[in-house]
């Protein structure tokens, strides 16, 4: 029996082309059937018809084209919270025995942050701009709008409020630091009390974060600062909590619990708070921000995970939260010239580096579940009240029947802070 002979494709696609075969019919292959394409050989189309004709396959039919798409409509699935966040209220009006023109008040919300198709955010976060009771060292991008008021106090919270449109205003008493100035407890009330007659905002009281010397200092801004219902920064485990809030309760304010990104130390000092009796609409927390270039995931998933478990059910967590923003202007990035490396790229202008970073912070942990931002920059506390406001669901200003469309969020968030 005579040995059967391999043809190849390229065999087959000859003869055909040779015989200028264009279909074959009534053609069978029997037996095994092995196609081998090698690299670079052109198919031509005749051979495609005959191979189709002779195993069979039938052509297939053309796809119609789609006029129009399925009509569907997105539904957001509504997430079922049990906890809600404690609402607390900042300042005292004349009506409640201070003399504040207006109040500010955070938290109550029962969903995630700006997750309004879940339940509406009750209030929009705030913003809390930076005063000092002396001069100090800032970057130069925000020095330039400060450098007429540093060394006075009262001139430096109106300027906050009168030209930037501050929320509140948050007065650091840093000169009592006795490695600073160690300016007596008595002489740093005297600046919360030109603080309180220059501006009619709520204001948040900070020592200078000396563990020996902070309690004295917070005691007496709370007593000259009695019924203004201030934000006293702050009660920690690593000074004498127990007088910080002890004077806030006597005194009729609110206390900041300060940790430094440990959730259960976190709750470890919530829980003290409430044994010392302080009410539960009188807590702000504030788990420690570290801002963009040294931290910001950190302290972002922190946070995040403080307010989950809150809306989960986790009372010990369900508090309002509090952000240093400030802290951006840590990184060398946010305020150096240039980079220290020869080699680095162009970081550009540092004008908007800085100003950049704190935006980038605070927009960051706002989404996180912030509801209080203690900013530095007057253009960055601008954007990300503008942003966060749009996010809440608020009016465009130059437009008051307008709401803002997320979509417009770039060009009106620039817009500035003042209304």
């Amino acid at each position: 029996m005579a040995r059967a002979k391999k043809i190849t494709l390229e065999d087959i696609a000859r003869i055909l082309e040779e015989y200028d075969v264009v279909e074959l019919e009534d053609v069978k292959i029997r037996g095994d059937v092995e196609i081998e394409l090698s690299a670079g050989v052109a198919v031509p189309p005749s051979l495609i018809h005959a191979l189709q004709s002779m195993i069979g396959v039938q052509k297939l039919p053309e796809a119609k084209r789609i006029e129009d798409l399925v009509e569907a409509k997105f539904e957001v699935a509504k997430a079922e919270w049990v906890g809600q966040i404690e609402e607390v209220t900042i300042g005292a009006t004349s009506a409640d025995g201070g003399t504040r023109e207006r109040t500010v008040t955070i938290g109550g919300e029962k969903s995630l942050p700006f997750y309004n198709f879940d339940c509406q955010m009750p209030h929009p976060p705030v913003i809390s701009v930076d005063c000092f009771d002396m001069p100090i060292t800032l970057a130069k991008a925000v020095r330039g709008h400060y450098e007429d008021v540093m060394e006075d106090p009262g001139e430096w919270a109106k300027k906050n409020v009168r030209e930037f449109g501050a929320d509140m205003v948050t007065i650091h008493l840093i000169s009592t630091d006795p490695t600073i100035k160690d300016t007596s407890a008595r002489e740093a009330a005297k600046t919360v009390e030109e603080v309180l007659q220059a501006v009619k905002v709520p204001i948040v009281i900070g020592g200078s974060g000396n563990p020996d010397k902070d309690p004295a200092v917070l005691e007496a801004a709370a007593e000259v600062a009695e019924g203004e219902r201030c934000l006293i920064a702050s009660a920690n485990l690593n000074m004498d909590y127990e007088r910080i809030a002890k004077a806030a309760m006597d005194h009729g304010h609110v206390i900041l619990s300060w940790t430094q990104l440990d959730i259960n130390a976190q709750k470890t000092l919530n829980r003290y708070l409430f044994k010392l009796g302080v009410p539960r609409e009188d807590i702000v927390i504030d788990p420690t921000t570290a801002a963009l270039g040294y931290g910001l995931d950190y302290a972002f998933t922190n946070i995040e995970r403080m307010r989950i478990s809150a809306l989960k059910g986790d009372t010990d967590l369900a508090f309002p939260i509090s952000c240093g923003i400030t802290n951006a202007w840590g990184a060398r990035e946010a305020w150096m010239k240039d980079s220290p490396i020869k080699e680095d790229s162009d970081w550009g202008p540092a004008a908007y580096r800085g100003p950049l970073y704190e935006i980038m912070t605070g927009l960051t942990l706002g989404i996180a579940g912030g509801d209080m931002f203690m900013m530095m920059h007057p253009k960055a506390a601008g954007a990300v009240k503008r942003v966060t406001q749009m996010l809440f669901g608020a009016e465009d200003d130059e437009a008051k029947d307008k709401k803002v469309e997320m979509e417009d969020w770039v060009t009106w968030g620039a817009g500035g802070f003042k209304k």
